[in-house]
């Protein structure tokens, strides 16, 4: 009983430890990237300066993205 209670915590620490791992892949690939400005036009967006921090592309769907 003893050894399948260890085996079970040590299964769950492993599981935990593996979607720790997948959601921070995941918020990582979530994040906005960087876009150029050639990029940015040929998707139909607009180049918006924004004071103090450079500009950034106001893409049609609503989100900006920082541009490179």
């Amino acid at each position: 009983m003893r050894m399948r209670r260890i085996l079970g915590l040590a299964l769950a620490a492993a599981t935990l430890a593996g979607v720790s791992a997948v959601g921070a892949v995941s918020a990582g690939a979530a994040s906005s990237p960087n876009i150029s400005r050639d990029d940015c036009t040929a998707v139909g967006g607009q180049i918006v300066a924004r004071p103090y921090s450079g500009y950034v592309c106001a893409l049609p769907d609503g989100t900006a993205q920082a541009i490179t």
